[in-house]
């Protein structure tokens, strides 16, 4: 059974850009011979990480869903663990959200906001 997959990947920033595509060619190129399809790759860009990891301060993240069988993102998940070049990748399933039910309560307009109270304690 195939599922849908979100993997968001932290690419070294000192890799020259050849290395990051094909980090990502062969990532895809494994999920399609796998019969899975590569549904759409969003490239975040360099942002700076919260904590150094092995003595870098920043990363080049790439966001990417897929769908495919268990067997193929396990694969995928042990292909990137020894790939030189990826700081970090965290693979989690896709969940499919009802239409009708959104995300995020949408933003309180000023109107909803109590009026403030202008008498004064001595009073």
């Amino acid at each position: 059974m195939r599922t849908e997959y979100e993997i968001l990947l932290m690419l070294d920033p000192e890799l020259p850009d050849g290395r990051h595509d094909e980090i990502l060619q062969r990532a895809r190129e494994l999920v399609e011979k796998s019969g899975g399809s590569w549904d759409r790759h969003e490239p975040w860009g360099r942002r700076k990480l919260a904590f150094e990891i092995t003595h870098k301060d920043e990363g080049v993240y790439h966001l990417f869903e897929l769908t495919a069988e268990p067997a193929t993102l396990d694969e995928l998940t042990r292909i990137l663990k020894i790939t030189d070049g990826v700081m970090r990748h965290l693979a989690v399933r896709r969940v499919q959200r009802s239409p009708g039910r959104p995300v995020a309560p949408p933003p309180r307009d000023v109107q909803d906001e109590p009026a403030p109270i202008a008498a004064s304690v001595d009073e």
